[in-house]
């Protein structure tokens, strides 16, 4: 008996929604046992995109798929001038064109050519991601396609604090996530559950409190070594994506105080948390002992990380008197800067007037919030995950099993129809780096919970922040999500089936 055929995909059955797609149904180009991948000569980093796309190509297809920069169907390579529009790309836009002699991709950079490569991913059949090979016909449709993304940063944030994930389950999820072109990944490492970083000269830290009984209910011990967190960098690097790493002060900090009894006011011990309560626990801003603690910690973090920025959460303390915060967030942001970092903080921080440097993450469901557009409205930059559209951690029904609902019940189109530059007075698109879903780990016990709580929700922030605002249409992209169903299965990927979703079948 053979197979069932595969179902063919549109050139614009994509997500993130490309910025210009221009069909030709007579221009299709089909993959076959004598397809090779050329790459941009004398790119190494190109190399790696062409060797990427085989690998996600070989296992279903069963095809070699050799990469070479000599000849080859399907082309990636790299120039200088790519533009759209006259304007230009930047490093990940890209031009993509298919013909029934081939693929030819151009972009400015490697990044460019690895965002293509997401895009002809999801232009074959969903069987693509199957682990095994199958006789089927291997579609590309034909057309051109011209993209860039509407803003440079677009995140993730994965809480390993309160459930530690292992390196393995960090980059499997970091693997579902950049087919949507996500581009950077925020890791939660501290929070009073638990402390997820090992930091030379202060070993409590993750001994005591990356130990066994840490974790919201006592979920487990975990954390990553200095070895482990270099090889997450260049894991995501290799697709390339910036870790952006947080180390939340000064509220947020039991674990901190729990190895080192020193760091709270009087020196005396506290007790471990394995509950969710927030707001009560506070580095001392009065004390020098707190300056050298948070200055080793950013030297280390800041020299195994690569990326521009580092997160120094600010947000949620109330156990800090205002001076106090004002006090604090003045000594740590020099010290950022000290050790070549651009500061990344929760909106909180913007309280504090902040160099032009500063990034705001803002975060609350509020209409408004005056810090935020008074730090904008100096230059700083915007991050933008108000908590009733973006936290992955919102229950998508009211009985949702997973999840909490502080900021409301979120299931996939109040994920997606919002408009970042529309959110806040004085925060418009001028003023905003990017976006990013946030996916806090209280109710997660599993890798399969985070992607439950992932799925579907993610693609609709990742369109937002890549897709031009003028395309953004919500029967769009719930007719392209729909799709995404057997592509999960087949990827081993969980999913919350939304029924505001009609999923394919196959």
């Amino acid at each position: 008996m053979s197979e069932p055929a595969v179902q063919r995909r549109g050139l614009g059955d994509v997500i993130p929604r490309p910025a210009e797609v221009r069909p030709d149904p007579a221009a299709d180009f089909r993959i076959g046992t004598g397809t090779a991948i050329r790459t941009a000569p004398g790119s190494a980093a190109a190399r790696r995109v062409g060797e990427h796309l085989a690998a996600l190509l070989r296992p279903a297809t069963g095809f070699a798929l050799p990469v070479g920069e000599e000849s080859g169907a399907i082309a990636l390579l790299l120039d200088d001038g790519a533009e759209t529009d006259g304007e230009p790309d930047g490093d990940e836009g890209y031009r993509l064109e298919i013909t029934p002699e081939g693929v030819t991709v151009r972009a400015a950079a490697p990044a460019g050519l690895f965002a293509a490569v997401q895009t002809l991913r999801q232009l074959l059949p969903a069987e693509i991601d199957g682990a095994a090979p199958r006789d089927a016909d291997w579609v590309l449709p034909g057309g051109r396609i011209t993209d860039r993304p509407r803003f440079a940063y677009r995140g993730v944030m994965l809480d390993i604090a309160r459930r530690f994930f292992t390196v393995a389950e960090i980059e499997a999820y970091l693997d579902s996530v950049v087919q949507f072109k996500i581009n950077h990944l925020h890791l939660h490492l501290t929070d009073d559950q638990g402390w997820r970083l090992e930091i030379d000269g202060w070993p409590r830290l993750t001994e005591v409190s990356g130990g066994a009984g840490t974790g919201v209910d006592g979920a487990g011990p975990g954390y990553l070594t200095r070895a482990d967190y270099t090889e997450l960098v260049a894991y995501a690097a290799e697709r390339f994506v910036t870790i952006v790493p947080e180390i939340d002060m000064p509220g947020h900090v039991n674990a901190a105080q729990v190895a080192y009894p020193e760091l709270t006011a009087d020196g005396t011990a506290v007790a471990p948390r394995t509950d969710t309560e927030v707001g009560y626990s506070s580095l001392v801003a009065g004390k020098e002992e707190t300056y050298a603690f948070v200055e080793d910690v950013v030297r280390e973090v800041a020299a195994l990380t690569p990326g521009p920025y580092l997160h120094i959460g600010g947000d949620e303390a109330q156990a800090t008197t205002a001076e106090d915060y004002r006090t604090f967030i003045q000594r740590v942001l020099p010290l950022v800067a000290k050790y070549g970092k651009r500061v990344v903080g929760w909106h909180e921080m913007a309280g504090v007037e902040l160099p032009e440097t500063a990034v705001a993450q803002y975060w609350r469901i509020e209409a408004a919030d005056e810090g935020t557009a008074r730090a904008a409205a100096n230059g700083s930059k915007v991050i933008m995950s108000p908590a009733d559209r973006t936290y992955l951690d919102m229950k998508y029904t009211a009985d949702s099993p997973l999840g909490l609902d502080w900021a409301g019940v979120i299931d996939v189109e109040r994920s997606y129809d919002w408009d970042p530059a529309e959110r806040l007075p004085g925060v418009g698109e001028e003023a905003l780096l990017g976006v990013e879903a946030a996916l806090w780990a209280e109710t997660l016990r599993s890798l399969a919970d985070a992607q439950t709580m992932t799925y579907p929700r993610l693609p609709a922030v990742a369109e937002i922040g890549w897709s031009p605002r003028a395309s953004h249409d919500w029967e769009s992209f719930r007719r392209r999500l729909a799709a995404f169903g057997p592509r999960w299965r087949h990827q081993g990927v969980a999913f919350h089936p939304s029924p505001e979703i009609p999923w394919a079948e196959a």
